[in-house]
């Protein structure tokens, strides 16, 4: 069996997560590089994969401007640090394990497609709910035609209340101008997933939605610009209970101070000195809390996809089609599957691993990695893969409703693509 060499650019939490599933298949995997301007993670991957010392580098540009030291590179960084490394790796020979968004621009995306074609690359984006047990499951009932042809979807992301005040309010995706609008970096994943189900082309696409509850004009009365500093309001976005008092939350705490294992004092001088200690009303974020998308596929079937803040999270799906439909009542992973015919309700339950902050996606992280593998052993290209071409197609399906929820207008995607080529 080839085993596959790897390096890491940015071991943030997604290069963390990918790395620790390589980690466990050693005959497929050996990371032997990474780049992370943190010491703490930076140490904890040459700990963890035993990574050479002089493997090991504080910027990306250190590690590509070295002569080839593996056949994948994980680009892993912020949103707006995809793109140069990503040309670089393409450059020197990498495939790729792009995370998504492939890059915060629709001129971007295709430049880093059109790049991968010339130099031969292969590049899977981290649209990992492809490949969790879950969906794999409801897209093989419905191209099994159990419900007829698709007429109808129904999907939310309920990205989750504490989920939204730590990552797109306090967090490193809160505000559009330092990472991707919020459709684009949290349910790029959902519009891929969309297009996967129905297996057509998006038409039309039209947008609505606002940054309405996590603004200063909502902070309690009297509140400080840091919870830290008494703050007397019954909040359930206090910093001090969400990072300080629970101790057992590794992903907030490692989050919130950039430290692999962080000490209380290095806690609390994260909540005294960064945005993940200030009042939630009160940060520069600017992305969306809510937004809806409407969808229109090229052979009529119609899509509404909602996306809020305000709940406690996971993502809901119902599809109605000519003979039946199939709904996911709870965000465990069981489908109920109805038929027309004799008014006969199925349940499929799931193996699967959850849908939470820190869940993995479901089981999606783990079958990006192994799909990895097979896609760069064997070079087949199977329906279910998010290589660049498909990835990229249905990014733009995230741009093109981010232009519509700004002009108020409904955007023809073919139309869209053409205007920025």
């Amino acid at each position: 069996m080839a085993k596959l060499k790897v390096i890491v650019v940015g071991a943030g939490g997604r290069g963390k997560d990918y790395t620790d599933i390589m980690a466990r298949f050693p005959e497929k995997f050996q990371v032997v590089g990474v780049a992370e301007p943190i010491m703490s993670r930076r140490e904890y991957m040459r700990t963890k994969h035993s990574i050479p010392a002089e493997n090991c580098f504080d910027t990306w540009e250190k590690i590509l401007e070295k002569p080839k030291l593996a056949d994948v590179a994980i680009i892993s960084t912020m949103d707006r640090m995809h793109f140069a490394p990503a040309m670089a790796a393409i450059r020197k020979g990498y495939h790729l394990l792009l995370e998504k968004p492939a890059a915060p621009t629709a001129e971007e995306c295709l430049a880093i497609e059109n790049e991968a074609k010339k130099y031969g690359v292969r590049i899977l984006v981290c649209h990992v709910l492809r490949y969790s047990p879950f969906y794999i499951t409801l897209k093989s009932l419905i191209d099994k035609g159990e419900i007829g042809r698709v007429m109808s979807i129904q999907h939310a992301e309920c990205v989750g209340n504490v989920h939204q005040s730590h990552s797109f309010v306090r967090g490193n995706w809160g505000n559009a101008e330092k990472s991707s609008p919020m459709l684009l970096q949290k349910s790029c994943h959902d519009m891929d997933i969309l297009q996967w189900l129905v297996g057509k082309d998006v038409k039309r696409v039209s947008s609505f939605g606002s940054l309405t509850y996590f603004t200063r004009e909502n902070a309690p009365e009297g509140s400080p610009e840091y919870c830290i500093e008494g703050c007397t309001a019954d909040c359930p976005y206090n910093a001090v209970k969400l990072y300080y008092d629970d101790k057992d939350n590794d992903w907030f705490r490692n989050a919130a101070t950039g430290i692999v294992n962080p000490t209380d004092e290095e806690v609390a001088h994260a909540l005294k000195t960064t945005q993940y200690g200030k009042c939630v009303f009160k940060c520069d974020n600017n992305v969306v809390d809510h937004q809806v998308v409407n969808l229109e596929f090229e052979d009529g079937t119609v899509v509404d996809f909602n996306m809020s803040a305000f709940n406690k999270g996971g993502r809901y799906i119902r599809v109605m089609g000519t003979k039946g439909e199939i709904v996911n009542r709870d965000t465990n992973g069981v489908l109920e599957l109805y038929k027309f015919a004799d008014g006969s309700k199925t349940l499929i339950d799931i193996k699967t691993y959850g849908d939470t902050i820190v869940s993995g996606h479901g089981g999606g992280d783990e079958g990006i990695v192994h799909a990895l593998y097979d896609y760069l052993t064997t070079g087949e290209i199977t329906e279910q893969l998010s290589e660049i071409g498909i990835s990229v197609k249905n990014h733009m399906i995230a741009f093109a409703a981010e232009q519509s929820r700004n002009t108020g207008k409904t955007v023809n995607i073919k139309e869209y693509i053409d205007s920025i080529k």
